[in-house]
């Protein structure tokens, strides 16, 4: 046990004490199977005392389990310990794991003097260890017990029979140099204390609960509870996927390693989030939806030519495909580039100017960039030299009428402007380019949709237009609908001025009619 850590994993029990986090039999029991399959050593299944549905739950998940430990908790009396036994007895390697406050504060709960806590908790252990070989112990709010008192409570355990003696930092008090001290302290102080495992159990309530889990495998712990994403009371506990991945990371200055395998990491922490209705923060460790993704530019050129630049390790190793490199408006020309060309489209140096300088205008009013935003990006420039531009737009538009557009155009570079009422900004808008632009093409479809998901997702215009048998669409896109619906409306038109010119060979497109209202 010099270079091993066993993992404990408090997900079902611990984690879901989180209020509005209880699952059901059945997602618990898809947990378990999850736990087990991924190399947890010891699962602490639940708290059988607690309910009829957790004593079910621990004694399936007993039955089930093939390779982990099945732990049960149980306060410090018979009762609880009994019906703890029940449900995890079925287990191939079953575990009792007791426990009573230690700390002044929660010894004057149950109102039990130093004396009278040592002897039931002498009495207490002993009779787990009659009907399980293997039992664990805690001194729940270790950091806050006098010290001299820690270490004759563990020391009365370990005589009774408990096998591991685990550790809490319960309110998540204490810092990385403390809890390795202490660890280190009570095994060199308390008598038998090389004969058993020292646990470590930390919360997250000062965020240093995965620092003080670690400090205390330095100071000599062999187990480190935890859960998957930190789910747990309050601010959480210790991540199972931090420590594991820290273990990894770090073997040159933590020569411990684990059996946890890491690439069912990520796919089990999306299903406890699921399950348990708490999302992972985007900026959460190891699996958090930015933990492998990269928006600034130096970072993300970096990340091209060479990963290790940016990245402590690799994506795969916690089950995911690859980096992301999500575009915005701290992106560079590099990922642009390499993005447009995994879309299928090769730029040379001059194109990629131009489409930079608009791809930047986009991110300046979105948060993220998507590759539909890209290709709709690039369907705009495809017709950027079109004799029809729209420069300008301003609508009014609201319960209140009228609806009017404000709009100033571009024709064969020359301005026209106008103000125009319709029913509705969308209707005022099409009037204006109509009155605009002298044509006698009907409308057959205007359709709406948004490419991306949010509030300030870009809106595809789609628009279809027929003038004496030709068909031409327009398509466009903008985190402004009713913008989108004119560059939409305009582009079908150029491509009606196109196809009237190859239909009508000798027609002079340039001699396209507009009125100029002197507005």
């Amino acid at each position: 046990m010099t270079d091993q850590v066993l993992i404990f994993d408090t997900t079902l029990r611990d984690g879901e004490q989180s209020p509005g986090a209880t699952m059901t039999h059945e997602e618990k029991l898809e947990i378990a199977q999850m736990l087990d399959e991924m190399g947890v050593d010891i699962i602490e299944a639940g708290f059988p005392i607690a309910s009829e549905g957790d004593f079910a739950a621990v004694t399936e998940i007993a039955k089930n389990a093939e390779n982990a430990t099945i732990c049960g908790l149980a306060r410090a009396n018979y009762k609880d310990i009994d019906r703890c036994w029940e449900a995890v007895k079925h287990a191939k390697s079953p575990r009792i794991h007791t426990f009573i406050g230690t700390s002044p504060l929660h010894r004057a709960i149950p109102n039990l003097d130093m004396d009278q806590m040592a002897e039931r908790i002498h009495d207490t252990v002993t009779h787990a260890r009659n009907l399980c070989e293997n039992v664990q112990w805690s001194p729940m709010d270790a950091t806050r017990t006098e010290e001299d008192y820690l270490c004759r409570v563990v020391e009365i355990a370990i005589k009774a029979g408990a096998t591991t003696i685990n550790i809490p930092d319960t309110v998540g008090y204490t810092a990385p140099i403390e809890s390795a001290d202490l660890i280190r302290m009570l095994i060199n102080k308390v008598p038998g204390a090389d004969e058993v495992i020292f646990a470590t159990h930390c919360h997250n309530d000062l965020g240093m609960a995965t620092a003080n889990s670690l400090a205390a495998v330095e100071g000599g712990a062999r187990q480190i509870e935890c859960t998957i994403n930190g789910l747990g009371e309050r601010a959480g506990n210790t991540a199972l996927e931090e420590v594991v991945m820290a273990l990894k990371v770090r073997h040159d200055i933590m020569p411990y390693h684990t059996g946890i395998n890491t690439t069912k990491i990520m796919n089990i922490s999306r299903r406890v989030a699921m399950v348990s209705g708490f999302p992972v923060q985007f900026n959460k460790a190891i699996v958090g939806k930015n933990a492998f993704a990269h928006e600034s530019g130096i970072h993300q050129d970096g990340m091209l030519k060479n990963a290790e630049t940016f990245e402590i390790m690799r994506p795969q190793d916690v089950g995911l495909s690859g980096t992301s490199l999500p575009l915005g408006k701290h992106s560079g020309r590099a990922a642009l580039r390499s993005k447009l060309k995994a879309l299928g489209y090769d730029l040379a140096d001059n194109q990629l100017k131009d489409v930079f300088v608009r791809f930047k205008d986009l991110a300046d009013r979105k948060k993220e960039v998507y590759d539909d935003d890209l290709i709709a990006l690039m369907r705009t420039n495809e017709d950027a030299e079109d004799r029809l531009k729209l420069k300008s737009l301003k609508v009014m538009c609201g319960t209140e009428g009228p609806q009017t557009a404000d709009m100033v155009m571009l024709i064969d570079g020359k301005e026209a402007s106008i103000t125009m009422e319709g029913d509705g900004p969308v209707d005022a808008t099409f009037k204006a380019i109509k009155t605009l632009i002298d044509h006698t093409a009907r409308l057959q479809l205007y359709q709406v949709h948004a490419v991306t998901e949010g509030t300030d997702a870009q809106a595809t215009v789609s628009v279809r237009m027929e003038e004496e048998g030709r068909i031409a669409t327009g398509q466009s896109a903008d985190t402004d609908t009713v913008v989108a619906s004119a560059k939409a409306y305009i582009n079908a038109l150029n491509r009606l001025l196109v196809r009237r010119e190859k239909s009508e060979p000798g027609y002079d497109t340039k001699g396209v009619s507009y009125k100029d209202t002197g507005v």
